[in-house]
């Protein structure tokens, strides 16, 4: 199954994924529930639950999922590494940690935009600073940059944890990273929507350059392509999308890293193949596992971030050993 079946498959299973993730939750609901609730002439408790509940969660698991699989699948094409992902260039780490320091310092108890805002901030950061670091050199400083960039944002994630004013402010900076879609309203949708949407715009535009790039660095100069426009248009993607995906969600790792490599062998080693399917693999991913955290029946609910890391901790281990094999 090649092409337009690898897209129709992945599509139709995301779309199934989406509708299941509609009714299930905390209150379950049924569809003929959900279609008399939102016939009546004054919405009831259901058709609260799945207009500023249900709804809002699934529509912003899906945007967050497609953006984290659609900058893996352009930044292993950018740098032409498999285990690349938006972590690897300290994107997501920024994002935390601008955050973090909203939690940390009081603003995200005065305003619930606080944390995204400031967020999207660190995320900007990140890749302006590996930008401004790796202009003159190849994609290896631009690698190193990143690594520096998320080392230094980690640290200081862990910083704030440890001088924690309070008991109360180091848990909800915990439990914020771990990663989560639940009590997201449609305010958090409409203001990571913008940024998701614009991010992913960019990142699909680096295709043809992408291609070239598989051919190496000074293969894809002769052929016209623009190194620095190619890197600036990943970079701002990247910050914009999974800048905005986890200033409202938090930390989600290893979805940029597995969704591309899901769909790889089923639509080729062209880098702009895999850019679409990764991008609905990375939404069935994330909405698949926040319905499998809420038919986990614990208490607290298990971040998503967590079972996430969970399931895609031994993939990477796999990807490890796959190359490990191709290399020896």
């Amino acid at each position: 199954m090649r092409g337009w079946g690898v897209h129709a498959v992945l599509l139709a299973a995301t779309a199934l994924l989406a509708a299941v993730s509609l009714f299930v939750g905390t209150v379950w609901l049924s569809p003929h529930e959900v279609l008399a609730a939102l016939s009546a002439p004054h919405p009831d408790l259901a058709a609260l639950i799945f207009m500023d509940i249900h709804l809002p969660r699934t529509v912003l698991g899906l945007l967050v999922g497609a953006i984290l699989g659609l900058s893996g699948a352009v930044l292993q094409g950018l740098l032409r590494n498999p285990l690349a992902e938006p972590g690897l260039l300290g994107i997501s780490e920024a994002a935390s940690l601008g955050s973090v320091i909203a939690v940390y310092y009081g603003f995200a108890s005065t305003t619930t935009l606080a944390g995204p805002v400031f967020g999207l901030v660190g995320a900007l950061g990140a890749a302006s600073i590996s930008l401004l670091l790796s202009r003159s050199g190849s994609t290896l400083s631009l690698i190193l940059a990143g690594v520096a960039t998320s080392s230094i944002a980690t640290a200081g994630v862990n910083l704030a944890l440890n001088l924690a004013p309070n008991p109360y402010a180091a848990y909800e900076i915990s439990t914020w990273l771990m990663g989560s879609l639940a009590d997201r309203s449609w305010t958090h949708v409409q203001l990571a929507a913008p940024f998701i949407l614009v991010g992913g715009i960019l990142l699909l535009l680096c295709g043809r350059a992408l291609d070239a790039l598989s051919l190496g660095e000074a293969q894809a100069e002769s052929l016209g392509i623009n190194l620095r426009r190619t890197r600036l248009l990943a970079l701002a993607g990247t910050a914009l999308g999974v800048g905005g995906a986890t200033s409202v969600a938090g930390a989600i790792g290893f979805v940029g890293l597995v969704a591309p490599h899901l769909v790889r062998a089923r639509v080729g080693n062209r880098p702009r193949r895999v850019l679409v399917p990764a991008a609905l693999a990375g939404a069935a991913i994330v909405t698949a596992a926040d319905i499998a955290t809420r038919l986990i029946r614990v208490r607290p609910e298990i971040s998503l971030g967590v079972f996430i890391s969970l399931v895609g901790a031994p993939f990477f281990l796999w990807i490890v050993l796959r190359i490990r094999r191709q290399t020896t």
